[in-house]
């Protein structure tokens, strides 16, 4: 598989494993469980809710530490370029 398939894979879990962090976040969010009232909550299966969460959450995780593990000589580039103060022609085009 090409890099850019390998990319492509690892944005669209981090995106879907996010909004399933984010999603099930709200709903444990317990300003929410004041406003909905309790007896949502049993209808909701807070012990699956909170699996999801946690799940999710180490799966973002994980995709994160490949996604940065894959392109960290881009962040060593940038990084470089930016201490040292040179500018970048795709920056003066943007301005």
């Amino acid at each position: 598989m090409n890099r850019t398939k390998v990319n492509y894979f690892i944005d669209i879990g981090l995106a879907i494993s996010f909004f399933i962090c984010f999603i099930t976040g709200l709903i444990k969010w317990p300003g929410l469980i004041k406003i909905i009232g309790t007896s949502a909550y049993k209808v909701l299966h807070v012990k699956n809710i909170t699996l999801l969460h946690d799940w999710s959450g180490l799966i973002m995780g994980l995709l994160v530490l490949i996604h940065l593990a894959l392109h960290w000589n881009w962040i060593k580039a940038v990084t470089k370029t930016m201490l040292s103060g040179r500018k970048n022609n795709a920056k003066k085009v943007g301005e």
